[in-house]
């Protein structure tokens, strides 16, 4: 009988998957800080997790995002 711990994505696939995982949130932040830089965090933040929840199984905003938002709302991706 075969181990289902085995079962994973080799390492050029994780690769690839990673790259776009990080494209689609560069994607989010580049929209997002068009429409929300300077304004505050709290917004940019809930805009970008309503793009990004849709793009992910099992989404869930970590402190990754709002360090973005933050940065958004200072107007750091001006």
């Amino acid at each position: 009988m075969a181990d289902l711990d085995s079962v994973r994505w080799n390492d050029e696939a994780r690769g690839k998957i990673l790259s776009d995982a990080d494209g689609v949130l560069r994607d989010a932040v580049a929209d997002v800080a068009r429409d929300y830089a300077g304004d505050g965090w709290e917004a940019a933040f809930q805009s970008l997790n309503e793009r990004l929840k849709t793009r992910f199984i099992d989404y869930e905003p970590g402190p990754d995002v709002r360090k973005f938002a933050e940065m958004i709302a200072a107007g750091d991706f001006a």
